[in-house]
């Protein structure tokens, strides 16, 4: 049985989903007023739905991490992830304004609330930063973006959130998505979705299907790097401080992600940091040729309690795509 939700959207701001008088979901449209932390719309807060958060924003080691966001960490030359760009092994990271670009707000196509689930198809630009010469400003690609939160669940503790991306080269010239890793940093193949979890969830236990995965930073360590293929899902589980008791989430690629442009593979980290990320680039980068589009489709499972295997295994099987 689902639980009935209530969507307020702040114009301009905004969206907040609640079920049962908590507060499950902010999706943040409004511009950030920092442009060195890539202005680009985010979810956060994320909790479950006893109310206990699970996601992190503006933590002091990168200020530029917002709970659940699209980003694009190395983008021909530009960093829409935000804070520091990584130029390669010889200057490492660097502080460099001019790299960081945004994604642009345009609209909302479509906007729907049914008693126990909210769909809305977002448009967006991403935009090349001011600062740069002879691309200053330049809007680069046009973004469809559709996000649908569903499947609330008292019963077992758990709510989805689909996010889906369609994004379109309309620079003119070719764009190369790339990653850390392909600019020569090793296992830091961070780009594409990326969940920040809370600071609480440091040392958070990561497993996988067919075994892979464990306790803490090992079980995050076996998942790093590995295929979407061989593991089309990943679930991170942390402890709270405040509340006794853990919380899971679930992260999956939906099937036609196998079709996509370019195979993903998973980015994990427990330690020092707890963020997840089914990262597009990982290990070679891609490119996309003017007028030409890519499209993938993720879920996101928020729950309470601590997950093992075959719990994880049993959900996605009972709730189809």
């Amino acid at each position: 049985m689902t639980q009935r939700i209530t969507v307020t959207h702040t114009h301009g701001e905004q969206i907040s989903v609640a079920a049962a008088g908590v507060e499950l979901m902010a999706y943040v449209y409004r511009p950030d007023p920092d442009a060195f932390e890539a202005r680009k719309p985010y979810a956060h807060p994320l909790r479950t739905l006893a109310g206990n958060p699970v996601s992190g924003y503006r933590p002091n080691d990168h200020r530029w991490h917002k709970g659940l966001q699209m980003t694009s960490s190395h983008l021909s030359g530009q960093n829409f992830w935000g804070g520091n760009s990584y130029l390669g092994p010889e200057q490492g990271y660097q502080h460099v304004e001019e790299r960081v670009g945004s994604m642009r707000h345009d609209g909302f196509e479509e906007f729907t609330v049914a008693d126990d689930r909210l769909r809305f198809v977002e448009t967006l630009t991403w935009v090349a930063n001011p600062s740069v010469q002879h691309s200053g400003g330049q809007e680069w690609a046009r973004e469809r973006r559709t996000i649908e939160l569903h499947s609330v669940e008292p019963e077992e503790g758990t709510w989805a959130l689909d996010w889906s991306i369609h994004l379109t080269n309309i620079r003119g010239e070719a764009l190369h998505f790339g990653s850390p890793t392909t600019a020569g940093r090793e296992m830091a193949g961070y780009t594409g979705l990326n969940w920040r979890g809370p600071r609480d969830f440091t040392g958070g236990d990561v497993i996988g299907p067919d075994g892979r995965g464990g306790d803490g930073e090992k079980g995050a360590s076996d998942l790093m790097g590995t295929p979407a293929a061989d593991a089309p899902w990943v679930a991170f589980t942390g402890e709270h401080d405040d509340v006794d008791g853990h919380s899971t989430l679930l992260f999956a690629h939906a099937p036609e992600n196998a079709e996509a442009i370019h195979a993903s593979h998973w980015f994990v980290r427990s330690e020092p940091i707890p963020s997840v990320a089914p990262s597009w680039a990982f290990f070679e980068e891609f490119e996309l040729e003017p007028r030409e589009s890519f499209g993938y489709r993720y879920r996101v499972v928020v729950a309470d309690g601590a997950w093992d295997r075959a719990h994880a295994e049993n959900y996605l099987k009972n709730h189809g795509w």
